[in-house]
């Protein structure tokens, strides 16, 4: 199975939402400062335990800079992702003040999107910033693994153009108010995320480690596929290696090698991050929860349960009811 495929595979179980929240037109000297996305991810995602930002920079250049991260200079075509929702800056020649970047965000909170213009009379820059909510299994797969900022240029072949035009021609349509544009506009944006995923993952070198370098091993790719294809099945190392075609050696070096722990202990991983899903989002009990994850003792699936999250399943979804959302500002 390539890759991409077991990329697909595994982010089918995985909960996102992303939308499309500015669209900046700016000639130099400007400068715009995006705030720490985990201090607005209630707000802007509501249900999100994790909230990522990034940009997709249509035309022009800029620096960009992730908070106490070294300065980057950005080309037209590249994706720009945070993906632990760094503070950063974005500027082009020497702006003597930056714009607060939540003030783009609170208009897309209001369902507003029109291209906003500023600067002065530079070198034009456009940019168009979006964000991609998660849960923490999302949260603990493949972003633990990245590093605090990831660029990919989707320019240069077919496919990176038409997703590059579409997104020009929903921004540009957004402010008609015609039906379905926000919808068409959010599938985009996770489509563009997933993009710049499977263009990072090709770029890797081969000493990489790593969740994501592991979607890209024959053996570690497959037996990730199979575990997130059905985590309630009774696995076993040996059946896990014999299906991913392996002996169970070579399975279990190649894991803990790749990923960093063996697959048994990444199974029960992916078991306790559903598990919690289930008891946030569902009227379900605990038993059946329980056997819902593959376990057919409560007490067992109680004892894991407290190992991953510090608490027995039903305190903890006692705590996860209680939490009342903050309001939109």
């Amino acid at each position: 199975m390539a890759a991409t495929d077991v990329l697909s595979a595994i982010l089918s179980d995985v909960h996102m939402s992303a939308a499309i929240y500015f669209d900046g037109e700016f000639a130099a000297p400007w400068g715009i400062d995006i705030p720490e996305t985990s201090k607005i991810a209630n707000i802007l995602s509501p249900g999100s335990d994790h909230v990522l930002s990034y940009h997709l920079f249509l035309d022009g250049e800029c620096s960009l800079q992730v908070e106490n991260g070294e300065t980057v200079r950005i080309k037209p075509g590249d994706v720009v992702l945070m993906p632990h929702g760094h503070a950063h800056k974005m500027w082009h020649g020497s702006p003597q003040t930056f714009d607060d970047g939540w003030k783009a965000m609170r208009r897309h909170l209001r369902g507003e999107l029109r291209t906003l213009r500023a600067g002065r009379d530079g070198e034009s820059t456009r940019v168009v910033c979006g964000y991609l909510g998660c849960d923490r299994h999302a949260a603990a797969l493949f972003l633990a693994g990245l590093p605090p900022l990831v660029i990919v240029n989707i320019r240069g072949d077919e496919a990176g153009l038409w997703m590059e035009s579409s997104i020009r021609r929903l921004v540009g349509e957004a402010a008609s108010g015609r039906a379905g544009g926000g919808a068409l506009l959010s599938r985009m944006a996770e489509a563009l995320f997933v993009e710049s995923l499977r263009r990072w993952i090709e770029s890797l070198p081969e000493e990489q480690t790593g969740w994501l370098a592991g979607t890209r091993d024959p053996i570690v790719g497959r037996t990730l596929a199979l575990i997130h294809a059905e985590p309630a099945k009774a696995w076993t190392v040996d059946e896990l290696a014999r299906v991913a075609g392996a002996s169970r050696s070579a399975l279990a070096e190649r894991f803990s090698r790749l990923v960093g722990e063996t697959p048994l202990a990444y199974l029960t991983n992916v078991r306790m991050q559903a598990a919690a899903r289930m008891l946030e989002g569902t009227h379900k009990t605990v038993v059946q929860v329980a056997a819902d994850v593959g376990y057919e003792s409560e007490a067992a699936f109680n004892r894991a349960f407290k190992r991953q999250f510090g608490e027995p399943p039903a305190r903890f979804r006692r705590k996860a009811q209680a939490i009342v959302p903050a309001p939109t500002p």
